[in-house]
């Protein structure tokens, strides 16, 4: 990541993922110190219960994540975390699944990819006992994603009235008026086309209407 981001005429690398036990100091460091590559780290807990990371064989804890993050959000503070989480894992229960609903309000997660889980023919998970009911995984994954769209929601209205820096991705695809980018961070913008912006231009973007997916906004006078 060092060496790419040396590399003259790039403006933007972004780093995707990593499982929470492979990212590492040094890694975070070449993130904080880079110019070019960009503040947002998907890092994929699963769940937010020891009992669960261990079922999972995830290989970590949910302190060892809450030490992760700390770390990262100490040493990158303007950067956004995702991640990815799994309901109705076999075992789960109601108490596990309101740890899961408590991390979540600990950590604080910009977005999240939310998924029930399924059956996968030959997986250790598949022959588990205490299988969840599909209408109970069904009601979870609701209630997750109710509360993290909300999270999401006061994340991104806290960035109303900011100047961030938007690289240019062309029409929105509903709206050819309506052009599309991201944000370092990997936030969607929006915002009505002046005419002269160009795909793959870096523009500042005024914002204006913050939403639980996208930041809308309009071109700033800089």
């Amino acid at each position: 990541m060092a060496a790419v981001d040396k590399v003259k005429g790039i403006e933007r690398v972004r780093y995707m993922t990593s499982h929470p036990r492979d990212l590492s100091d040094k890694a975070i460091e070449v993130i904080r110190n880079s110019a070019h590559i960009c503040k947002h780290f998907h890092l994929p807990v699963q769940y937010g219960s020891d009992k669960l990371l261990k079922a999972m064989n995830r290989g970590y804890t949910t302190d060892y994540y809450r030490e992760l993050v700390k770390k990262i959000r100490t040493a990158v503070p303007d950067a956004s975390i995702t991640t990815d989480l799994i309901v109705g894992f076999p075992g789960e229960t109601a108490a596990d699944f309101q740890q899961m609903l408590d991390f979540l309000r600990e950590i604080r997660y910009d977005a999240a990819y939310t998924f029930l889980y399924s059956k996968r023919s030959g997986t250790p998970a598949a022959e588990m006992e205490d299988q969840v009911p599909q209408e109970v995984k069904k009601a979870r994954l609701q209630e997750l994603m109710d509360l993290q769209n909300s999270i999401s929601l006061e994340i991104n209205e806290g960035l109303k009235g900011q100047n961030l820096e938007v690289l240019v991705e062309g029409p929105s695809r509903t709206d050819a008026n309506v052009w599309s980018g991201r944000t370092s961070t990997n936030k969607i913008v929006l915002w009505e086309k002046s005419g002269s912006e160009q795909a793959g231009d870096l523009v500042q973007v005024e914002i204006t209407q913050p939403q639980t997916w996208v930041l809308k906004g309009r071109l700033a006078n800089i």
